[in-house]
């Protein structure tokens, strides 16, 4: 568990650059509860990641900053890390899967940032081992580094600000340290609210391995939600999550898409895969009733797959 003193000094570090997101009601007459919404696609990147690239990298020694800064992402965390290294006039280079969205790779290279497209399994190693072959810099890790988790726990601060008497908090899970770093602060500050991890049925290693009490790997297809979902769990991510995590859902993608037309269509809030699961699990029941948040973690969508959504496809 990350410390809770920890996740407060985060809070204060990244004012300022990192938006105090929205909470806000998602009036639906058939919903199985009273669902909120936290907003994170609001970001200036349009994602959660800048909260924990912008803790981290004010944590870093600036001796080693000084080469330069790196890390590995599907797109978001890579951008999050690119507006922090453009700030501090730092060179930054991405990892990213040949699979990443272009919406994505675009904003990462409007940030400054150099691109290095791998294939999955080699991008994969490179979040496995904190390094990749020909980058230097200091590594951000996207998911391990507790400052990154830190941030990220910031956002279980404002919640617990704005909804005190929350039931539950639903959080895409994608390598696991937006879930545990919210979980973190849920549970140092009212330990009864039910934390669940939402994963795409494509690659849900989480669900897998809760169901069995033991690590899991899974078949994983790439698919839309580009930001969550994998073939297996970080031997770290794996103990915090069996601490802080209460229950992991595999959500259908056909749901997904319908959560992420939902929100443009009631809300007017674009969200991107990973950003319509949560919602599409507590629609479906999953976060039981009472008061329940869904953390909308982003909204970087490729126009192409937004509209075929809208349209009312699931997108390949």
């Amino acid at each position: 568990m990350i410390p809770l003193e920890q996740i407060v000094r985060a809070q204060a570090t990244i004012a300022g650059t990192a938006v105090r997101t929205p909470l806000v009601r998602l009036w639906l007459d058939d919903a199985p509860a009273e669902i909120y919404l936290k907003l994170e696609c609001l970001q200036p990147i349009g994602s959660f990641k800048i909260r924990g690239a912008t803790n981290a990298m004010a944590e870093a020694p600036e001796a080693e900053l000084a080469r330069g800064v790196v890390t590995a992402s599907a797109g978001n965390m890579a951008q999050g890390v690119a507006w922090g290294a453009r700030a501090r006039g730092l060179p930054c280079t991405v990892v990213v899967p040949d699979t990443a969205p272009q919406t994505k790779r675009a904003a990462i290279e409007r940030l400054g940032a150099r691109i290095v497209a791998v294939p999955f399994e080699e991008w994969w190693r490179a979040i496995e081992q904190s390094h990749h072959p020909g980058t230097e810099g200091y590594f951000v890790h996207p998911v391990l580094d507790d400052a990154v988790m830190a941030g990220n726990g910031t956002i279980g601060l404002e919640i617990l600000d704005d909804l005190p008497d929350v039931d539950a908090v639903l959080i895409p899970w994608g390598g696991g340290g937006l879930a545990c770093g919210i979980s973190s602060a849920l549970r140092q500050r009212r330990p009864g609210v039910r934390v669940i991890a939402c994963e795409p049925e494509t690659g849900a290693p989480l669900a897998a391995s809760l169901a069995s009490g033991i690590s899991t790997g899974v078949d994983y297809r790439p698919s839309f939600v580009d930001g969550s979902g994998s073939r297996a769990l970080l031997p770290k991510m794996w103990e915090l999550a069996r601490e802080l995590i209460d229950e992991a859902v595999a959500v259908p993608l056909d749901a997904t898409a319908a959560a992420v037309r939902l929100l443009a269509e009631r809300t007017r809030v674009i969200a991107e895969g990973a950003g319509g699961l949560a919602l599409a699990a507590a629609l479906a029941g999953a976060g039981g009733g009472g008061k329940v948040v869904c953390i909308v973690s982003g909204g970087n969508v490729d126009a192409a797959r937004l509209t075929a959504i809208l349209d009312g496809h699931t997108p390949a």
